[in-house]
């Protein structure tokens, strides 16, 4: 494990379930950009966010990491262009507990005019990966993809003092 700096952060939204922050069910994400140019999620699972006893769903599980291997495409395009799924896999290896906060790593590892390809894992607190993942997306402008009003949606970076400045993974 090794300290990577932290060298921006993404907008939070106000109703999606990865990152909305006044979804009152949602996972209420935050997005950091490193210096190694991988994607960091960092979110807080929830009693309501359960599969089993005491575990994060599995469905849930994907939908974090399919959302981080995606805005990825964020990092060096614009928060104007976003990803979205064509193909995704995962891989389950060990079950994510609730009660701990939940880091998503990311990064692009392939990238065309039109497409980009990714893969991420989560991880648990000791740094062993829970589950890997890897995806095939399609780039597109958010105006192309929905009504987008970004002072309706709250779509914009949230400081907290809770925001970290290094990250050790």
């Amino acid at each position: 494990m090794k300290e990577i700096q932290v060298t921006g952060k993404q907008h939070n939204s106000k109703m999606c379930f990865a990152c909305g922050l006044s979804n009152q069910f949602g996972l209420h994400s935050r997005f950091y950009e490193l210096e190694t140019d991988e994607l960091l999620a960092i979110f807080q699972p929830a009693f309501e966010h359960q599969g089993y006893p005491g575990r994060l769903h599995g469905g849930l599980a994907a939908t974090i990491l399919d959302e981080t291997i995606g805005r990825a495409i964020m990092m060096t395009r614009s928060d104007s262009i976003w990803g979205v799924t064509i193909d995704f896999s995962m891989r389950l290896r060990k079950p994510i507990p609730l009660d701990d906060e939940i880091r998503v790593v990311s990064r692009i590892t392939h990238e065309d005019k039109r497409f980009f390809e990714g893969s991420g894992e989560i991880l648990l607190k000791d740094g062993a990966v829970a589950v890997s993942g890897k995806g095939r997306y399609l780039k597109m402008d958010i105006r192309k993809i929905a009504d987008f009003d970004t002072e309706e949606q709250h779509w914009k970076v949230v400081k907290s003092p809770d925001d970290p400045t290094s990250v050790t993974l």
